[in-house]
């Protein structure tokens, strides 16, 4: 089992590391597209669309660090005011729906892709099929982080010892 959790911690490791290289380039990317603008009045096509990939991939990619950092949109205040048990019920409730959705946004995602994938873009030149494809992709990582909370919760519930922690394993 500790294997296990070791791999699970180096696959997150890498996940998150991408991450937060998209967010870097993203970031260098608008310094350098702002700075060449408006000192050098150089603008290009392949950097704005570059750009804007790149924020969509970070969007889609995150949605898994999301869930798993427990990061994602939910007002805490009223949450708080929730019973323990309402409290797992909510949050449990609130990875099904997501669970859901991101099924639904994979294969839409992926129809969406191939039907008009094989068109040029006009910044990049590449076919959008690699910039429409961050959608399933992303998604389907978010699937995995979801099932991962969601076994991490059940499997806590079956564990005599975790019975408290089990109420919090979602929200952890």
């Amino acid at each position: 089992m500790d294997k296990i959790k070791k791999i699970a911690s180096v696959l997150y490791k890498i996940y998150l590391g991408v991450g937060i290289f998209s967010i870097a380039l993203m970031t260098l990317c608008v310094i350098f597209a702002v700075i060449a603008r408006y000192c050098f009045g150089f603008s290009h096509k392949f950097l704005e669309e570059f750009i804007t990939t790149v924020f969509a991939f970070s969007t889609f990619w995150g949605i898994g660090i999301c869930f798993i950092e427990n990061e994602h949109v939910k007002i805490d205040s009223i949450f708080e005011m929730f019973p323990k048990w309402l409290k797992t019920a909510a949050t449990f409730f609130n990875a099904a729906v997501t669970l859901i959705v991101l099924i639904v946004m994979v294969k839409f995602g992926a129809a969406y892709a191939v039907k008009f994938g094989s068109q040029i873009s006009s910044g990049m030149e590449i076919p959008y099929i690699y910039m429409y494809g961050i959608i399933p992709v992303g998604c389907f990582l978010g699937i995995i982080c979801v099932l991962v909370k969601i076994s991490k919760f059940i499997v806590s519930l079956f564990r005599p010892a975790d019975k408290s922690a089990a109420k919090t394993a979602l929200e952890a």
